[in-house]
């Protein structure tokens, strides 16, 4: 779904002023004039940081709802840019800049913090860096208030429910974005490719194209939308996928490895140690974003399991 982030914007503005005047508004925001009236007209644009302190003075909780779209990612409201480098995690600049359509150079200062990204800007780099930025404007605002954001949060919400009840499905997706041309592209091709039962290929293959996620095109099937969704917290998927590294890992196959280590260390250096977890989960989400061709399917699995109980120790 394409969008057009300025209109995606004004509307952004509107749902924060709520019920208040624009010239109410724009005297708690503390200006003699009245620049509300263009932001919601789209003629011009606060900074995105700007809107924060809007949504601040609106009594909206931004450092909540910016840890729900994004846990890994800290957030603090003077270092915007920081948070979007924390984002980007790898990710040549080069690459951003050519899938917005902008200069290197306005991209690489808007994550230096040298410049401050207008509102459209700051929601289309998190869009392309993420492909969840709708998603950040509902943990803000009313999504039906944004109707040009609406359709794909709520795409994203069914997806979320998809993924929950058909768990192969993320996996089902990436074997036919990967499939040879050529090569068939049915149920059991692909329960062979993923070396699983046919029955859980059929049944999410099911859902993905009654969804429209996936299209039947001359004969082959056809990956034509997106399941972006943020699946780190739900419980019943990454019970899902630990199993899967579980069962994989008693034979291993040419290119695939398992590695841990048992260690003791100090309570103070585990929050080191999840961040460098984190950071390598950001780094290889931004290399796998710029990796063409697509060819292959894998699963990365990155885990902490305490064996002491925290509180108690």
């Amino acid at each position: 779904m394409s969008v057009d982030y300025q209109r995606a914007a004004s509307q952004c503005l509107r749902a924060i002023r709520g019920k208040r005047s624009q010239v109410a508004f724009a005297r708690r925001l503390g200006y003699r004039g009245n620049p509300i009236t263009d932001w919601e007209n789209g003629r011009r644009f606060p900074t995105a940081a700007e809107t924060l302190r809007a949504c601040g003075r609106a009594r909206i909780d931004v450092d909540s709802a910016f840890a729900r779209f994004h846990t890994a990612a800290r957030f603090a409201p003077d270092d915007l840019h920081g948070w979007l480098e924390q984002l980007r995690g790898g990710r040549p600049v080069t690459a951003l800049a050519r899938r917005m359509g902008r200069s290197r150079f306005s991209v690489a200062r808007w994550l230096s913090g040298a410049a401050r990204p207008r509102l459209p800007e700051f929601l289309q780099l998190v869009d392309v860096m993420t492909g969840r930025a709708p998603e950040l404007v509902a943990e803000l605002v009313d999504i039906e208030q944004v109707p040009e954001l609406a359709p794909r949060v709520y795409a994203a919400r069914a997806a979320v429910s998809l993924a929950m009840d058909e768990p192969w499905s993320e996996a089902i997706l990436r074997a036919l974005e990967t499939a040879p041309p050529g090569s068939p592209t049915d149920a059991g091709a692909i329960a062979r490719r993923l070396r699983i039962d046919i029955q859980p290929v059929d049944r999410a293959l099911g859902r993905l194209l009654e969804a429209g996620i996936v299209e039947a095109r001359d004969g082959r099937l056809e990956v034509v939308g997106e399941l972006n969704v943020d699946t780190k917290t739900q419980a019943r998927l990454q019970r899902h996928w630990s199993g899967v590294v579980a069962a994989r890992t008693q034979s291993l196959g040419e290119g695939e490895t398992f590695g841990y280590n048992v260690m003791s260390l100090a309570e103070r250096d585990l929050p080191e140690v999840r961040e460098i977890l984190r950071r390598a989960y950001r780094d290889i989400r931004s290399l796998v974003a710029t990796s063409e061709p697509r060819d292959s399917v894998s699963l990365v699995a990155l885990a902490i399991v305490r064996f002491d109980d925290p509180e108690t120790s």
